[in-house]
């Protein structure tokens, strides 16, 4: 098997590749990882993402952003999202465990400039964010100097992996109900 950046090496039966847009869509926060002169930085973002266009996802903050003034020039990032759906508790501490949902996305960035594409992107996350605001009667539609005030990042992912842990405690006495101990799922 050829071996890419995106290949899940450890617990390859939880590929869940299939399952990385939706992933994607009901996350909020997103981990980007890049390097800059040599040292290694991880930021936690709000980001973008709409499933019609599961090859990229926008980034959006302050022109001061050394993450994304970094990512403008095109250079590599490695994004991460991640969905908590439970704490897994064993009666062996070794298979105490999450349940949980993630994406690694490889990529590349680019600074974004058309304010039409801004606009579609900002107005496409407000949604995502906040479903049932309307812009014009909720918020205003940001304006062209909002627009220059922020800097959008479209990331093109070239690969991506997604895994998933689901069920209950795996250890070897949590099927035994006389076993020592207790075992079960708290739900997040």
């Amino acid at each position: 098997m050829l071996r890419t950046r995106s290949t899940i090496q450890r617990h390859p039966d939880r590929d869940a590749r299939e399952r990385a847009a939706p992933i994607l869509a009901e996350g909020h926060v997103a981990h980007v990882g890049f390097v800059d002169d040599g040292q290694p930085f991880v930021i936690p973002l709000g980001y973008q993402f709409n499933p019609a266009e599961p090859d990229r996802l926008y980034l959006h903050g302050s022109p001061a952003s050394r993450a994304l003034q970094h990512l403008a020039s095109g250079a590599p990032v490695c994004i991460t999202v991640t969905l908590l759906d439970g704490l897994v508790y064993s009666r062996t501490a070794l298979y105490h465990s999450m349940n949980y949902r993630s994406v690694v996305c490889f990529g590349r960035g680019r600074q974004v400039t058309d304010p039409e594409v801004q606009q579609r992107v900002y107005k496409g996350m407000v949604s995502r964010y906040f479903p049932g605001r309307t812009a014009g009667k909720d918020y205003s539609e940001p304006t062209s100097a909002h627009l220059e005030a922020t800097t959008l990042i479209e990331v093109e992912i070239e690969e991506w992996s997604a895994k998933a842990r689901e069920g209950g405690p795996a250890g070897p006495q949590d099927a035994d109900p006389q076993a020592p101990g207790t075992c079960g799922v708290v739900p997040l």
